[in-house]
């Protein structure tokens, strides 16, 4: 692996946040070691995992002295009481102060909220504990939503959070394609939004899995991809790492003046040890 000749990646790197879901304690646990301290780490709301199981996840990050920020999907939240219960449930265990809040994959809401604006709105969040709010940004676009609509939300959300004193930060999408990430998030800041940005990108992992979770989002294409990200196709059962997305972005925002922090927030799809070992061996230019 080979490190960046001319362009210092460390900004990129050195406060990276990590994924993981209500199944991945053990793995956490056993990558922990490998993690630095106060590492934010998100936990999933999804679809097939519980309260006590999203609870569990942010108290195990807690615990193991990192970061946690939970996720709060707006549209699986079946009442105002179960978004109540959730959130009381985090701020005991010590894990309310960072949250993600996102709309979430139903195409029908199944209680009260059809968006995380309407969650937001709700002034529900900061009765327990809550400090900063996470919301999404999509520098590749949405497969479902107009590139006006997503532009129109995010400032909207931007404009409530500041109203209400809440911390902001724009989590992405996972994103392949570095020239779109650096125009997108230039475009971010021309629209007067400062928030802290973390760019979603995937850890190293199997170059089929990657695809298809573009294939699922509406990322680009196979063959883009695997351009832009630096693998082959004739050899699907191989696996794939950021390091030339890492690279390359460095490389695009080295000379840009940001007015806050641009950083990179790993999908890991479980490999959270591989991820972790991963950004310090890049790091150290390995």
């Amino acid at each position: 692996m080979k490190g960046l000749p001319v362009t210092d990646h460390t900004p990129l790197l050195e406060d990276f946040s990590l994924e993981m879901t209500g199944k991945d304690i053990a793995s956490l646990r056993e990558a922990a070691p490998a993690i630095p301290a106060d590492t934010r780490i998100n936990v999933t709301f999804l679809g097939n995992e519980d309260l006590q199981m999203r609870v569990a996840a942010a108290k195990a990050v807690k615990e193991l002295g990192f970061v946690p920020v939970p996720h709060i999907s707006a549209r699986r939240l079946t009442s105002q009481g179960e978004l109540e219960e959730f959130l009381a449930a985090l701020q005991g265990v010590g894990a309310s102060e960072h949250v993600f809040v996102v709309g979430g994959d139903p195409e029908v809401p199944a209680g009260p909220y059809p968006d995380s604006l309407t969650v937001i709105r709700s002034g529900i969040l900061q009765s327990y504990g809550v400090k900063e709010v996470s919301i999404a940004g999509y520098p590749e676009g949405h497969p479902d939503i107009a590139d006006d609509v997503l532009w129109s939300h995010l400032g909207d959300k931007v404009s409530a959070l500041r109203e209400q004193g809440l911390g902001h930060v724009v989590l992405t999408q996972f994103a392949f394609d570095a020239d779109a990430v650096s125009a997108w998030i230039d475009e971010v800041r021309s629209r007067g939004v400062d928030s802290e940005i973390r760019i979603g990108t995937p850890g190293p992992a199997g170059i089929k899995r990657l695809l298809g979770y573009a294939r699922r989002f509406g990322v680009g294409t196979s063959a883009s991809i695997a351009k832009k990200y630096g693998f082959s196709l004739t050899n699907l059962l191989g696996t794939a790492g950021p390091d030339r997305f890492v690279t390359e972005l460095a490389d695009l925002r080295a000379n840009v003046s940001d007015p806050s922090e641009t950083r990179i927030h790993f999908y890991t799809f479980g490999g959270l040890l591989a991820t972790a070992e991963w950004a310090k061996n890049f790091r150290d230019g390995k």
